[in-house]
């Protein structure tokens, strides 16, 4: 969602950028024709912790202590805020370092003569960084909500593949999957395992 509302904005999003499109997303699902009156019971933000390690750049040897960074303060900040949203639960992962990759304009630059000059200088590198233990809670939640009988519809804002199995359970279980991908295109391997796709 922060991604998507970043590249859409064109600047990192705002908690005030948040609710609006919490509330565009709560209006689909309710103008749903099948969608029963209800309750909010909760939300649930999926996340993982800013990295807060040095890591070393294999070209120029600078370090980047990720902690200090505007980066990590804006993360770090838009976390705290949404914590303290009414009806709204931030369930954290991990960020784990795998190394360092080039940016995807210079690997098509390279890949693209004859404007490629061949030689990568260390900013042409970024790091690499992947969430851990973000999709396990998604799926214990979306389990927990369904097999403990506590709601009967769920809206899953989600472009991710990983989530078809969390999806089916909650369907085999009789919940009701809403399915918002934020305008993403494509993703019918996901749209056939919700019952109506809402955005």
């Amino acid at each position: 969602m922060k991604k998507r509302l970043g590249r859409t904005l064109r600047r990192f999003p705002t908690i005030a950028d948040f609710r609006a499109e919490r509330q565009k997303i709560l209006d689909a699902y309710a103008a749903s024709p099948l969608q029963p009156d209800s309750d909010l019971y909760r939300i649930f933000y999926y996340t993982a912790e800013p990295y807060t390690g040095e890591q070393t750049n294999p070209l120029d040897g600078s370090v980047t202590r990720y902690g200090d960074t505007p980066s990590y303060r804006r993360n770090q900040s838009f976390i705290e805020k949404l914590e303290h949203e009414n009806d709204v639960a931030v369930r954290r992962g991990e960020l784990k370092f795998k190394g360092w990759k080039l940016r995807p304009s210079i690997a098509n630059q390279l890949i693209s003569p004859p404007t490629s000059t061949g030689t990568v200088v260390a900013s042409d590198l970024q790091p690499d960084f992947k969430q851990k233990g973000v999709d396990m809670r998604i799926g214990l939640d979306i389990a927990t909500l369904a097999l403990k009988r506590l709601v009967t519809d769920v809206v899953v804002v989600t472009g991710d593949l990983d989530m078809m199995p969390a999806l089916k359970l909650a369907r085999r279980e009789g919940l009701r999957v809403y399915l918002h991908m934020m305008g993403a295109r494509g993703r019918s391997q996901l749209r056939a395992h919700a019952d109506q796709v809402i955005g």
